[in-house]
């Protein structure tokens, strides 16, 4: 049976966490950088050796934002015996590959998008909290994602899975907070912003959800992303987020999914223009709010709702271009994707599950740690925890 590789990040230092996790994903980073200097390449048409050398201006815009994170990148160069700069490049891959921040590009509208959801207490009978995805990328990546726990002084521990390399992509944490993303688009024209990758580790590192929606609200960044908040005492709220205003949207009767278009607005800024870049998303939401609806009448046991919930983010409707999302012999080798890893996360128990592949054909596998291992909201170092906290944490 295919597993994923998991990596337990222990060291208290930045940098030396980054070096720990570069030596340990030595193999995939390499993977890794072998197809995107052929993809990137051939979206910005810069030879790869220039997009590396340009990434550097991504280091003040990081370095003002999370000083920690540019010495972890720092790290995983170290530990993985690559370039900072090839480093860099790994964590802006979406702004490269979807944006056009050197004013170069002239193909970024790839038909590929991930699907998401919360399921709140009002949608199954078990009155849990789940946070899930289907995660879908190029197919020439997906031998490169890991499964990171990383442990920090003072910070809540954050279990998430990735492209090998990265700081940040999918995950939760012991404070209770679940982030699931998607892509929404380009951006509104050149320029670097904060990485995606980067805004999405700060907003995992908070303790509550005040401080989350204010991480999304303070990043500028260059591309359009879906940002979706679980929080396991039963609360989710949707952040459609773009290089100008953000807009947000709640769920109905506990179920929220959201798809690869935008649900609640349409910025202005593309109004006049506006198509989804994934005009397949516009099946696959209700496809999945169909198939997980059945969750309030059946289901009934942790096995019935992996169940369903497998079923449901395995739907072949508009196949290869469906929920479950095959690789497409008509593209080119470069924009095929698929579907690589598709996640289910408990936040009731703290159960963190992923499909090593397409989930049609691999079963969800439970990582190797609890969310609840790490430190709680009454262990944050900055605000006392109310006693309600401390009496139903459990």
């Amino acid at each position: 049976m295919t597993q994923l590789q998991t990596i337990d990040l222990t060291a208290a230092a930045p940098r030396e966490r980054g070096t720990q996790y570069g030596e340990a994903a030595r193999a995939p980073i390499e993977r890794s950088l072998a197809f995107y200097s052929e993809s990137v390449a051939r979206k910005t048409g810069l030879p790869w050796a220039e997009v590396t050398a340009r990434s550097t201006q991504w280091v003040p815009l990081i370095e003002g934002f999370a000083p920690d994170l540019l010495e972890e990148i720092r790290g995983i160069a170290l530990g993985a015996n690559r370039s900072l700069e090839e480093i860099l490049t790994l964590n802006v891959r979406g702004e490269l590959l979807r944006g056009d921040v050197f004013g170069t590009a002239t193909n970024n509208n790839d038909d590929d998008g991930c699907t998401s959801f919360a399921l709140l207490p009002a949608a199954n009978p078990l009155g849990r909290v789940y946070a899930g995805q289907n995660w879908d990328l190029y197919s020439g990546v997906a031998d490169t994602v890991v499964v990171l726990r990383i442990t920090q002084p003072g910070k809540p521990t954050i279990i998430g899975h990735v492209e090998a390399g990265q700081v940040a992509r999918h995950g939760a944490n012991s404070a209770g907070i679940a982030l699931n993303a998607n892509g929404l688009g380009a951006g509104f024209g050149p320029g670097a912003g904060i990485p995606g990758t980067v805004v999405r580790r700060t907003v995992l590192e908070c303790w509550d959800f005040h401080d989350a929606l204010q991480v999304i609200f303070d990043a500028k960044q260059s591309l359009s992303s879906n940002l979706l908040l679980t929080h396991r005492d039963g609360f989710a709220i949707d952040i459609e987020t773009t290089p100008g205003r953000n807009n947000w949207m709640y769920p109905t009767d506990g179920l929220l999914v959201h798809g690869n278009h935008f649900q609640s607005f349409v910025p202005e800024q593309v109004n006049d223009s506006y198509k989804p870049f994934s005009v397949d998303s516009l099946y696959r939401l209700p496809r999945v709010e169909e198939g997980l609806a059945r969750l309030r009448a059946d289901g009934t046991s942790e096995e019935a709702v992996a169940r369903i919930v497998q079923a449901t983010m395995s739907d072949h409707f508009g196949h290869p271009n469906a929920v479950c999302e095959h690789s497409d012999p008509r593209r080119h080798e470069l924009d095929r994707n698929e579907t690589i890893v598709s996640s289910l996360v408990d936040l009731t128990t703290g159960s963190y599950r992923l499909t090593p592949g397409l989930p049609c054909s691999n079963s969800y596998q439970q990582v190797p740690w609890n969310l609840y291992d790490g430190p709680g909201p009454e262990d944050r170092p900055d605000v006392p925890a109310p006693t309600a906290v401390l009496a139903g944490r459990g």
